[in-house]
């Protein structure tokens, strides 16, 4: 549906994008994450038309958006963060306006600006100023906007920003419903809500992409060991002992006894073990049993930590040498 090819956005001496390269698939929601200032609104704001590009193709349905933005940006619906919206309109004014703009038939306005206020669950503000409405609403209008004419792509830019629990909740499910009939791109910094929504998680760091997957594969991917919590009752130099004898055992990283008697222990093994059975069997002969055994995943929130920490320790090295060697140089 959309293929990203090299993508560069270039300001002056700083490269907010730096040769970013993927494809959106047809019917799948996507998960666009990044810290504060990493390229993600930028790289959104280019895929729509909205910057141009430095250098590199941005292609909506085989279109490309420089070359020809009106065809590409006829299958796109954007929300950006903040909400274009005009204040002194009502949103039925607004969205009749916007629909005009869009090239929504005449004879079909009407009925698809009542369908995307009651997607979006407005039909009741639809007569007040929207500088009157909450926050929250008016992010709703600018989703109503997004979703006016049917477009196949959504692209949404925090989109439950200034909402509450409850309209989140709304939104996500609204979200979900999309996939139905839209590809969607979302942009948030809430990963709990990435997590619960997305197919396929993208992340960019410092301007690159550094993970392209779905959050349970980066998981594997990040872990490369076989992690696992475990509850046993027992003394602490026995459970050691025992653990020791299992094959491929990297390390043990906590053994603590807690105040109930029972020891919690933290180990890893290589990928390639399952110690599982195991564990069970020598922990059962030195008579210490096993009360829980949970395998530690990692989530979101872990693989996004760890893949913008790598990124910004490269950039750090990368600095470093770069300093260093104008020291040499003089």
């Amino acid at each position: 549906m959309i293929e990203v090819r090299n993508l560069v956005k270039q300001y002056g001496d700083f490269r907010a994008v730096d040769n970013v390269s993927f494809i959106i698939e047809k019917g799948k929601i996507y998960g666009f994450l990044g810290p504060n200032g990493a390229g993600k609104s930028t790289t959104m704001n280019m895929i729509t038309g909205y910057l141009s590009a430095t250098s590199g193709t941005v292609l909506v349905d085989r279109h490309d958006i420089s070359m020809e933005p009106e065809e590409a940006k006829r299958h796109i619906g954007y929300l950006p963060e903040i909400p274009p919206v005009y204040p002194d309109m009502t949103p039925e004014e607004y969205l009749a306006f916007a629909g005009e703009l869009k090239g929504v038939p005449k004879r079909e306005l009407k009925a698809e600006v009542e369908r995307v206020m009651e997607l979006t669950g407005i039909t009741h503000m639809r007569k007040r100023l929207i500088k009157n409405l909450s926050k929250g609403y008016r992010q709703r209008v600018g989703f109503s906007c997004a979703l006016l004419g049917n477009p196949e792509v959504i692209i949404l830019d925090e989109p439950t920003v200034g909402l509450d629990p409850r309209q989140i909740i709304d939104i996500r499910s609204l979200i979900h419903s999309l996939r139905e009939k839209h590809t969607v791109i979302l942009s948030s910094h809430i990963l709990s809500e990435v997590s619960a929504v997305c197919d396929h998680i993208l992340i960019i760091s410092k301007g690159k992409l550094v993970a392209s997957d779905s959050a349970e594969n980066l998981s594997k991917l990040m872990r490369r060991a076989n992690t696992y919590d475990m509850l046993i009752q027992g003394e602490p130099e026995k459970i050691q002992e025992a653990l020791g004898k299992i094959h491929g055992l990297l390390k043990q990283i906590r053994v603590e006894v807690l105040p109930n008697g029972f020891t919690e222990v933290h180990l890893e093994t290589d990928e390639t073990v399952d110690p599982r059975a195991a564990v069970f069997r020598l922990l059962a002969q030195a008579d210490c049993p096993i009360m829980e055994l949970t395998s530690a995943n990692l989530s979101l929130e872990d693989v996004f930590m760890e893949l913008t920490r790598q990124d910004e320790q490269a950039n750090l090295k990368a600095d470093g040498k770069e300093e260093a060697d104008h020291v040499g140089n003089l």
